[in-house]
């Protein structure tokens, strides 16, 4: 008989987030597959779990998943959970899951915490759409690159982000997508959990003046507002934005692209302007 996965999600910090069913599940699978087991072993001593674990993370997941996907095909029952919220997202499993699909092994979420929808929720941002982009690329090339691509989403976007990566982050979304809302929901259910709120530039100003930044980062931005009016003049246009804090040339960028202009004619309307 076949065996059965399970994909569970775990708490994202506060070890109480944690639902009754995750627990029981944790508790009578036969294996547990971890992202990092000394991770998973706090919650599962929390609980009392004696459920033999497996290493299972982005350096082994392919040969990782052969094995575990032989595992469920002589019918045991796995437990896959990664060191915080639901696995998958942003994190390894896709492999596993896919293995065990094609094997025609049931596979069963167990739903649960996720820092995104947490930091949506308190974020003060619109919720009616949300767009995940997972973490923003580490080189400002292709970080800027990304970013305008999303310029005219109409969803708040959503992103992870490294704390060491947090302030030169900010800064590109202030130069890209200008003086939108943007919230950095750091060490959410944590003891030391803390939501900064602003624009781009002015929570970047808040984060740049520390020494230190620590834990992990939910970073949030405001979704796209409706194009400038063609009615409004362009150097008042790009005056706005400059007012805002968005550097020129990237306000020029901003302005060129939202009505379907070359930086040329802007530039040179900019000229022109008495």
């Amino acid at each position: 008989m076949p065996g059965l996965l399970y994909v569970v999600a775990t708490p994202i910090g506060n070890l109480e987030d944690i639902t009754y069913r995750a627990v029981r599940v944790l508790r009578e699978a036969d294996r547990i597959a971890c992202e990092d087991t000394r991770q998973t072993r706090k919650l599962l001593d929390y609980y009392g779990i004696q459920t033999p674990t497996t290493s299972y993370h982005e350096h082994n997941e392919a040969a990782e998943s052969r094995r575990l996907a032989e595992r469920l095909r002589g019918g045991e029952t796995i437990a896959l959970v990664s060191d915080a919220g639901m696995p998958l997202v942003a994190d390894p499993g896709y492999r596993l899951v896919k293995a065990a699909l094609e094997l025609g092994i049931s596979v069963q979420p167990v739903p649960g915490p996720s820092a995104i929808v947490a930091a949506l929720a308190a974020s003060g941002l619109a919720t009616d759409a949300f767009h995940f982009g997972g973490f923003l690329p580490a080189r400002a090339g292709p970080r800027a690159r990304l970013l305008e691509g999303l310029a005219e989403e109409k969803a708040t976007l959503v992103f992870f982000e490294a704390p060491h990566r947090i302030v030169e982050a900010l800064e590109a979304i202030g130069q890209v997508l200008g003086p939108r809302p943007v919230v950095v929901a750091r060490e959410l259910t944590k003891v030391h959990e803390e939501f900064l709120r602003g624009t781009a530039l002015q929570v970047h100003a808040q984060l740049a003046s520390r020494s230190a930044i620590k834990g992990e980062i939910t970073l949030l931005v405001g979704k796209a507002t409706a194009p400038a009016a063609e009615s409004t003049p362009v150097e008042e246009a790009v005056g706005d934005l400059v007012r805002a804090g968005t550097p020129r040339m990237d306000a020029i960028k901003q302005v060129a692209r939202r009505r379907g202009l070359s930086k040329r004619e802007v530039y040179d309307r900019l000229l022109k302007a008495p």
